[in-house]
């Protein structure tokens, strides 16, 4: 019995499962507890969401202040944003390591340049602040380990016998490739409008318009009626002054959109340049993202092995904390062998590209299947160097094929007339958590199930 993917899946590049076993079903993020993530660095120090504040002077020389930054419920970049207002500096001040899910609680570092704790003063809901040490570097993705998960599934309507049952069965399965397919989960594009990679492809081919107006006014039955009432009378009517007093004020990226198109309508490209640039990067990677996605499921659709490689496929350095490294190998005939040696020994693994204009495509079998997505795209690498938007060209990469899931434990245990189990695990960075939970719980519709 091969299990289907959901349509929300199959939209984001996920086609397939790496387990054939029956999920749990269920729901996440029932409540904003429910789904806790917690950074860790390489050098072992975990951001807790129940950290102890530094009660005498603040330890460490150097010119960043590190912090924990703690937060329920919020988007990442949004956070930063209000609080550089706040403090009274420019975002680009604030370093970060990656972007925490917004429905959830999460912990994570930051650093903050020239400035002394005493000026540290914020008052953003549900949001907390605790500087911790000073340090002579910036928190950057270059010293980030990964994420340590503990997220809780509510609803389940099986007993507690035949719930630990598939879940074991789960991870015996996913255990003879050594994880999950390192898909990127369902956060890179939008659950609730999943259209984030979509926009990215108009962006890369540089039709603005298009981009503008599926981000500005595509409706979704998960938003309120008044942000859908607004998207459909912008649609129907390119009224952007109008449409800008309908838009809920909660859409606030949309609004920046429509206030400047409100006095340029036809300057599309300069809306864009409203949103932070980060933002606007997002949309290109997420594209990324998709095409990887594809990639990787079609691989295993044709049932080519995640774990074996074959001529023409690429191999990355594995580091001695797991992290994929900078070398890699293109595998020919001469060095399969050896390479696949290497696999086994857990110092290489298989890497499939991350489109962009420095990145080649695989070779054999799998750079046939890249040919024929990017055909069917009608995309080139070298189309994500972006002319008129330079700053959202991007070089491309590598990215491992399958993520390691450490230190997984589940528990299961009985509530009134529903199973609850506690997830908790550890992964890489760049790797999704759903990505894991979709193997276990597999879905009929992502959405309402919280991812």
């Amino acid at each position: 019995m091969v299990i289907q993917a959901s349509p929300l899946d199959v939209k984001l590049g996920m086609e397939v499962y790496a387990s054939n076993t029956l999920g749990i079903g269920g729901k996440i993020r029932s409540e904003l507890e429910d789904f806790i993530v917690e950074e860790v660095l390489i050098d072992g120090s975990k951001a807790s969401v129940h950290p102890r504040r530094v009660t005498h002077r603040i330890p460490g020389r150097g010119g960043y202040l590190i912090c924990v930054l703690i937060k329920r419920g919020w988007d990442t970049l949004t956070v930063v944003e209000n609080m550089a207002r706040q403090i009274g500096i420019r975002p680009d001040m604030i370093n970060i390591a990656g972007i925490k899910d917004a429905q959830a609680l999460t912990a994570q570092y930051i650093s903050i340049g020239a400035i002394h704790p005493e000026k540290i003063r914020i008052n953003l809901e549900n949001v907390y602040l605790i500087p911790i040490r000073f340090s002579k570097e910036k928190i950057s993705t270059q010293i980030l380990l990964g994420n340590h998960f503990t997220i809780t599934v509510r609803s389940i309507f099986h007993s507690l016998t035949e719930t630990h049952r598939m879940l074991n069965e789960t991870q015996r399965e996913i255990s003879k490739i050594g994880g999950v397919p390192n898909f990127f989960g369902h956060q890179r594009f939008g659950t609730i409008r999943p259209i984030t990679h979509m926009v990215g492809r108009f962006l890369v081919k540089e039709r603005f318009e298009e981009a503008a107006m599926l981000f500005l006014s595509e409706t979704s039955r998960y938003e309120s009626p008044q942000a859908r009432d607004a998207r459909e009378y912008l649609r129907e009517t390119y009224d952007f002054r109008s449409a800008l007093k309908r838009f809920p004020k909660s859409l606030s990226y949309e609004r920046l959109m429509l206030k400047y198109l409100s006095r340029y309508p036809r300057d599309y490209l300069g809306a864009f340049r409203r949103l932070p640039i980060k933002l606007r990067r997002l949309f290109v990677q997420a594209y990324q993202s998709y095409l990887f996605n594809k990639f990787l499921s079609e691989r295993m659709k044709r049932g080519v092995s995640l774990t074996r490689l074959q001529k023409g496929d690429y191999a990355v350095s594995v580091g001695a904390e797991g992290l994929p490294g900078y070398s890699f190998t293109k595998v020919n005939g001469g060095n399969l062998h050896l390479v696949s040696s290497e696999v086994k020994k857990g110092n290489m693994a298989l890497a499939l590209p991350v489109i962009g204009f420095d990145q080649q495509l695989s070779s054999g079998v799998q750079g046939e299947i890249e040919k024929e997505i990017l055909e069917q795209e009608n995309i080139q690498p070298q189309d994500f160097k972006i002319e008129r938007i330079p700053e959202c060209s991007t070089r491309g990469g590598l990215r491992k094929a399958v993520a390691s899931v450490t230190d997984l434990r589940f528990e299961a245990k009985s509530a009134y007339d529903e199973t609850i189990v506690e997830f908790r695990f550890m992964l890489h960075k760049g790797s999704y958590a759903t990505v894991v939970l979709r193997e276990f719980m597999k879905p009929e519709d992502p959405a309402s199930s919280g991812f």
